[in-house]
């Protein structure tokens, strides 16, 4: 299908140049990034569940001889991928009826953080099909402010969030080992979107362990992949795509119920890992605002290298989805030389509070005379401070952590919140200073 342009940066007008996933550079960048290739990826530790999930019968009826010959009849007479996805899909695709369970076809991932390893220098991720649950089934959690590239689609609050499967087409003349490159590059998405919800919650996948799915097809085969994250001998992370199995949509009657059995138990395989790390996320965000404590101060958060812009998504360049020239294309973009941005400087101000307690939300900014006030790393307080001062604080960023940072002009400890406000961690001893 059509994919996401980038914007040319030699060019200031606006205008979008497309680059072909095999004549660009793609599959260079991909592997730079960390993505390997089906024969350099490792199986699974779980391949072995895998097979089983994938293999086991289903309580519905399967397809019969004539809806078989029915498939091959409109999958042979296909002439081009946006035909052969609309007349396949519905026919292999299990439909759901969930009350928040959704999907999408060849929709980018606006929503996706820019350069964060697998992706670095690449046009977002934009599979075929992608399934998961909206982005409204995690409230009251925002899992938006608290898991990078979870949300798929910018400002859309019924945006596929955290899904665990994707698909990619080819027409009769397309390439198929060029979807597979493309299901490499949406797998790494979904496995990295889970991992870091997973490291939300403070645990992660068993080693070697894959959750995540992709498939590809032409409309006569269709080739199952799984899909995981593991730390090399060096230490950097790969991302695997281990072939799971292929099968014949066109051979057999009996072959095309195989893979249609096949695609659908993976479908519903998804659809429970989904719901529940939702639940997961859910009910850790619960317990944390039972506990007083706020979620993010109990979580290591994803920051920006130091020195670098933080993560930006990908922006939405006003493309009709599915048009246009460059079927079947990812882009790859020239990566700048990102230099710190100077941070800007104010009076902190604010009504003193008394001991133990925080002032009202803030919109002073602390002053930030240096790159230490925003790094995100905690700081110890001065030598110069009496003890008193520094037990008063200590109980405080103890059981807070990174959640208050300090003002390096005025001694004091603040909290900016993602509206723009601030918090003031105010004592006594902050009257006397």
């Amino acid at each position: 299908m059509g994919k996401k342009k980038a914007t040319d940066p030699s060019d200031d007008s606006g205008s979008t140049k497309t680059k072909s996933t095999t004549a660009s550079g793609f599959a260079i960048q991909t592997r730079k990034n960390g993505i390997l290739e089906p024969r350099h990826s490792k199986p699974p530790t779980n391949l072995e569940d895998l097979y089983e999930r994938h293999a086991k019968s289903r309580e519905t009826a399967s397809p019969t001889e004539s809806v078989y010959k029915q498939y091959t009849k409109m999958a042979g007479q296909a002439r081009n991928e946006t035909t052969m996805l609309i007349e396949t899909s519905g026919r292999l695709l299990k439909e759901y009826h969930d009350e928040g369970y959704t999907r999408e076809f060849n929709q980018a991932f606006t929503g996706y953080p820019k350069d964060v390893g697998f992706n670095n220098g690449l046009s977002a991720p934009q599979p075929d099909f992608v399934e998961g649950l909206e982005m409204e089934e995690y409230l009251p959690f925002p899992i938006d402010e608290y898991v990078a590239g979870a949300v798929l689609y910018k400002d859309d609050p019924g945006s596929v969030t955290l899904p665990h499967i994707a698909g990619e087409w080819k027409g009769p003349t397309g390439d198929i080992r060029e979807a597979e490159l493309q299901s490499r590059y949406d797998g790494a998405a979904l496995v990295h979107a889970r991992n870091q919800a997973l490291s939300h919650l403070g645990k992660s996948d068993p080693p070697g362990h894959a959750s995540i799915t992709t498939f590809t097809t032409d409309g006569k085969n269709i080739n199952f992949f799984a899909h995981y994250a593991a730390d090399s001998e060096d230490g950097t992370l790969e991302y695997h795509q281990f072939p799971i199995k292929s099968t014949s949509l066109v051979n057999s009657h009996a072959e095309h119920k195989e893979g249609r059995k096949r695609l659908r138990n993976a479908q519903d395989y998804a659809k429970e890992q989904s719901y529940v790390l939702k639940d997961q996320l859910k009910e850790y965000y619960k317990q944390q605002r039972s506990s007083g404590l706020d979620p993010i101060a109990t979580t290591v958060p994803t920051l920006p290298t130091s020195g670098v812009e933080p993560l930006l998504a990908y922006e939405d360049e006003g493309e009709g989805e599915g048009e246009g020239e460059g079927e079947g294309d990812y882009d790859v973009e020239p990566q700048p030389v990102y230099q710190p941005t100077p941070p800007t400087s104010s009076n902190p101000k604010g009504s003193t509070s008394h001991h133990s307690h925080s002032t009202p939300h803030s919109s002073k900014a602390p002053t930030t005379h240096g790159s230490a006030a925003s790094s995100g790393h905690k700081r110890k307080a001065s030598s110069s401070h009496t003890s008193s001062q520094t037990s008063s604080y200590a109980s405080s960023r103890h059981r807070h952590k990174s959640y208050w940072k300090k003002d390096p002009e005025t001694g004091r400890y603040y909290h900016k919140h993602s509206d723009g406000t601030f918090t003031w961690l105010d004592d006594e001893e902050d009257e006397r200073d």
